[in-house]
Parts: structure tokens; C-alpha cells; sequence
């Protein structure tokens, strides 16, 4: 059910029903003719508007399990939000700081499930990891040896293969910590070590 103020103040404390219609969707985003892709998210089939969309998406016994986000605007009852594994590291940092700041390492990247829609080539040596598709002007990665087109299959031991995965993880770091990176470039494995910057 998501809960917030539907279209604004005026329907304040709608809450809205619906089924989890399925989980781990990814869906294509395009903005100022740029693509980008959105994953691991949880699809719904309740009502989804502007003003509830960013409240939570809960359980009937009150259990928050992810973050209304976007709906598909070309069709009915189609909606997404993300999970809530995700937000955690947020919140326990606003309660133990009362602020948050998000720390970043700088880059693009996709999930190995979007690979295929990319590149047939790509998905045939893609077993593991996430996929650097861009890297920031001078941001944190930009100017260390991380390249394009490399695969991080994982930051400070722990293993990725999705976004979400190098979300949740950067999400409990500040900006200014130091993660090491263990990235993929053909047939070549190498270690990065690389200081987070500030989003």
C-alpha cells in the first residue's frame, strides 16, 4: 500500500492499495535524450502519483518494504519502488548524525542483467559484476585507473552484480573514505584503490 499526499495538500494521507506484482524489474529511463536504466526495483500495481510517489510502500501490518518511485505513465497500474534494503543505510545515518551525505564514487554503470540489451558481445564475457559504463569529469574515479568498459565485480571484498548491490554498500561510507575496487578489464584482474567523493 502506498501512503502520502496524492497531487498535492488538497489529498493529503491517501493511502492506496494494491499487490506486489513482481520484484528485480529493471526499467528504461530516457531523459533530454539520454538512456538510463533503473534496476532491482519492486513493481506494484497500486495508485502511484505525484505527492505519494517518494512515501513508503508498506505492508498492511505497518512493515515499510521499499520507497515509491516512478510509474509507467503509457499504461494503468503499472508503478515501482525501490527497496527499502536500499534506504536503511539513510536512515540509521540520520538517526546517529542527523544528516546524511551521500558519498560517490563517480561513475555509470549497469547491471549484468541489462548487458543484453546493450551488447550481445558484452553479455557472452559478463559472469559477475557491474559493467562501468561512464566515468564523471573530474570526479573520484576520473583520473585513477579505472576505465570505461571495465567490470567491478567487487568494493571492499564484497561481491556486486547489481547496482542496488554498489548502492547500499557506498551508502554506509562517507565521502572522503577509501574502497578498494576489484575490477575486470579483458582477461586482466586488478585491484583500485580509490577515495569517495561527495554527491
Amino acid at each position: 500500500m502506498p501512503f502520502g499526499n496524492p497531487i498535492g495538500f488538497e489529498f493529503r494521507r491517501t493511502v492506496t492499495s494494491g499487490i506486489i506484482s513482481a520484484k528485480n524489474r529493471t526499467i528504461k529511463l530516457e531523459e533530454e535524450e539520454k538512456a538510463s536504466y533503473m534496476t532491482n526495483l519492486i513493481q506494484t500495481d497500486a495508485t502511484i502519483n505525484p505527492g505519494n510517489s517518494g512515501g513508503p510502500l508498506i505492508y498492511p501490518n505497518g512493515e515499510v518494504i521499499g520507497i515509491n518511485t516512478v510509474k509507467i505513465t503509457t499504461a494503468e497500474g503499472i508503478g515501482f519502488a525501490i527497496p527499502i534494503n536500499i534506504i536503511k543505510p539513510i536512515i540509521e545515518s540520520l538517526k546517529q548524525r542527523g544528516e546524511f551525505e551521500e558519498a560517490t564514487i563517480g561513475i555509470y554503470a549497469y547491471d549484468r542483467e541489462v548487458i543484453p540489451y546493450l551488447s550481445n558481445r558484452l553479455a557472452n564475457r559478463f559472469e559477475q559484476g557491474i559493467y562501468v559504463a561512464q566515468i564523471t569529469k573530474n570526479g573520484p574515479a576520473d583520473h585513477t585507473e579505472l576505465k570505461e568498459a571495465d567490470i567491478i565485480t567487487s568494493i571492499d571484498g564484497k561481491q556486486l552484480d547489481t547496482m542496488n548491490d554498489l548502492r547500499e554498500y557506498i551508502y554506509t561510507k562517507k565521502p572522503n573514505d577509501e574502497v578498494s575496487l576489484e575490477i575486470v578489464r579483458g582477461k586482466i584482474t586488478r585491484t583500485i584503490i580509490l577515495v569517495l567523493g561527495k554527491k
